[in-house]
């Protein structure tokens, strides 16, 4: 737990420096006038909406779980989802992998039947945020770069995914090196459990899913914007942004996107939506990072704080990280599925 805490606490710090130096950015007074005009129901309606978010990608998460035969009892199962979003901006890159962990902890779950799980999450959430995007592109022109570069990395992975031939390829090109050579059935063993779970079926109503989800999200940040005094922006330009930016966060690898997609969503609100001028940009973006990402954490935090009092053991799991995954696939007692 005290190897989590301070990475908890970095991921804080790092989060706090990035507000401060925006405010600095757009004038602290001037940020103070626009908070001070701002609509605080609105704030309201995008927690609410961001809670819309979490349920449907819990609902996703339980369908995986179900669709890879693995029973876990409906409160647990909520518990270690959301403990996920309690280290989306810790360094480090453990991330939501450590729903893997805990799983292991708590019913005994091998860590390589659930990773592809958390895997074909983040798959199915970039493709829906992707598709939202390129709308963006299609109407406004903005974020051509980082919506491209990301079409290409997702085609590119999922080619992998689809072709057997060239993923087993790649697997032996990449376990080349003496160190490591002993992860080549792991490395097969994964692909085949994430190959189940991207196939079409899966991967379109995984998709449907994702696109509600955070289309949710998207909305909420056109309500914040909203909620400021004389500003009104269009909702697909609103849309558009909060997506592409959330993409480029994503392609970053920086925890929660920290910097990354602020300064994006600061400066295509002030370059594509008129009438939004920096102060009202910085103050959108802050409120809406506060009810998205770092709404998040806290229910992440509180989730893995009762989950840590009905499940001591779970705390080892906080511990390890993911390069040190003792499992392995002979231990896992089946292979993937087709479908």
């Amino acid at each position: 737990m005290k190897r989590t805490s301070r990475r908890l606490l970095l991921g804080v710090i790092a989060g706090v420096l990035v507000f401060a130096g925006f405010s600095l950015y757009a004038d602290a007074d001037k940020l103070g006038e626009r908070l001070a005009s701002f609509s605080w129901g609105a704030m309201g309606v995008a927690l609410a909406l961001a809670l819309l978010n979490y349920a449907l990608r819990y609902l996703r998460w339980t369908l995986y779980l179900r669709r890879r035969e693995l029973e876990v009892p409906g409160g647990l199962s909520a518990l270690v989802f959301l403990s996920g979003f309690a280290l989306s901006v810790t360094p480090g890159k453990v991330g939501e992998l450590i729903k893997s962990f805990l799983l292991r902890e708590t019913r005994g779950i091998p860590v390589t039947q659930t990773a592809p799980i958390v895997v074909a999450e983040r798959v199915t959430d970039l493709v829906s945020l992707l598709l939202v995007g390129a709308v963006g592109v299609a109407v406004y022109g903005i974020a051509r770069t980082t919506v491209f570069a990301g079409i290409g990395l997702l085609g590119f992975g999922l080619l992998v995914l689809t072709w057997p031939r060239l993923a087993k390829g790649v697997i032996r090109l990449v376990t080349v090196p003496g160190f490591a050579r002993r992860f080549r059935a792991r490395l097969g063993f994964f692909y085949d459990e994430l190959k189940a779970l991207v196939s079409p079926g899966p991967l379109a109503w995984a998709t449907g899913l994702a696109i509600v989800a955070w289309l949710a999200e998207c909305f909420g940040f056109w309500i914040i914007i909203g909620g400021f005094e004389g500003t009104r922006v269009a909702l697909l330009l609103a849309v558009s942004i909060y997506a592409a930016t959330t993409v480029a966060g994503a392609l970053s690898f920086l925890p929660g996107g920290l910097l990354v997609t602020e300064a994006g969503m600061t400066l295509l609100l002030v370059q594509s939506a008129s009438g939004v001028d920096e102060a009202t940009a910085v103050a959108a973006t802050i409120l809406t990072r506060l009810a998205t990402l770092w709404f998040a954490v806290l229910l992440g935090v509180s989730a893995l704080s009762v989950l840590h009092r009905v499940a001591p053991s779970t705390a080892q799991a906080l511990e390890v990280p993911p390069a040190e995954n003792r499992d392995s696939p002979q231990q896992d007692g089946r292979g993937g599925e087709s479908g």
